[in-house]
Order: structure tokens, then sequence, then C-alpha cells
């Protein structure tokens, strides 16, 4: 398969990243191998690839928004099946004993693993994935329009449950980013009234934008 490879950390306008041929990965027990349809580009991509966040072993392959669609699962898989659309976020693996994982916090998980960090991501044609970390993508979706709710979308919605908003409140957005471009969508459709705070004013403007179109 072909796919982008980072073997060394490097700015990313030299083009650390490299096109190889690389084996299409085979799926343990409990795995699915996917066949990438897109993989979006998320800021935390950038980081890895220039070196901003510790530990990366290499080589590796990037990205963690990823969509496709099943062509193998490992032994022991039964809820997802060949032919079945998924999608690839960044929390890839958790230990699911410790005090975050059965308390509805694995994120917190201190022996978490990472998609294109600690293991291979969606930069390829093919990637393996945990079965209970391969998240069945609804057919309303096209494949990029779902891209980024894997990572945006995730962290707005989490943002937006921590908040307690209710349908009908009021809202406010401190800064006007991808995941709270996400997050303003669905509190319009909830009724709430959003205040977006942000310098810039092309954030400014796309919150307006928004906020007038998503009314029901």
């Amino acid at each position: 398969m072909r796919a982008m490879v980072l073997n060394h950390t490097g700015d990313i306008s030299h083009s650390p990243l490299h096109l190889q041929d690389r084996s299409v990965p085979v799926p343990q027990a409990g795995q699915v191998l996917v066949k990438i349809h897109v993989c979006g580009v998320c800021r935390t991509d950038l980081h890895v690839v220039e070196g901003e966040l510790p530990n990366t072993s290499f080589p590796l392959i990037p990205g963690h928004q990823a969509v496709g669609t099943v062509t193998q699962a490992g032994g022991g898989v039964t809820d997802i099946h060949e032919g079945d659309r998924v999608g690839i976020a960044w929390l890839q693996g958790t230990c699911g004993q410790c005090e975050f994982c059965t308390s509805g916090r694995e994120n917190l998980c201190l022996e978490a693993t990472f998609t294109g960090y600690q293991v291979d991501g969606g930069y390829a044609e093919y990637a393996v994935v945990p079965a209970r970390f391969a998240y069945p993508i609804p057919s309303i979706f096209s494949d990029d329009q779902a891209a980024p709710l894997l990572c945006a979308g995730i962290i707005g919605y989490r943002a937006l449950r921590l908040s307690g908003i209710k349908p009908g409140q009021r809202l406010g957005l401190y800064g006007f980013g991808a995941s709270a471009h996400i997050a303003i969508q669905i509190a319009r459709h909830w009724g709430c009234q959003v205040y977006v705070i942000s310098l810039k004013s092309e954030h400014q403007k796309l919150a307006k934008q928004l906020a007038e179109i998503i009314h029901d």
C-alpha cells in the first residue's frame, strides 16, 4: 500500500513526510482492517510531524480523522463486518481498568494509545484499529463531512456536555476554531442563544453565518 511516512520530525515547510510503499497491515484479534477513503489534517498532526509532542516512535504514519470501509476483521470481532463504513479517531486504545476508564473518562487513561502518534494512522491506503474504537458512520454524512467529526466534532460535543448547556439556554464560546464551529451548529439546532468571543475577523464572520443559517 502507499503511505505518507514520517521518518523524523521537521518543519512542515520542508516536507518531512515521504510517500512510501508499505505492507498492508494484518488485523490482529479484536482489530479490523480499514481501507481509507479520506483522512483530515488536524493541528495535532502538525505538532507530531514537527516534533512538538514527545516520545514519538519512527517510522510513523500520521493522521487521526480517517473514514473508510472495513475489509477484514480479526479474531473475536463480531459487531463490525466487512463492508461497514467506520471512522478512526485520535484515541485508539486504553487499559479499560483504571479509574478514568471505569468512570467514563477513558480519554485520560495513563496507558492510552493514540492514532498517528503511538500507532500508525490514516495517511495511508489501509489502517488497522481496535474494533471498539472503530466508529460506525451514518449514511447521512459523506466521507468528507464525517472526517472532521472524528476530532473537532468529538472535542466540541464533549465541551457542550461538560458545560451542562440545555436546549434554549445561552452559551458563550471563547475562541472559534475547529471544534467551536461544529459546537455552534449543535447549540443553534438546540435553540440556544450563542455568543462568540474571538479577535479574528474571519472567525467572527463565520460565527455570524453559522448562527444565522442553523436555526431549526
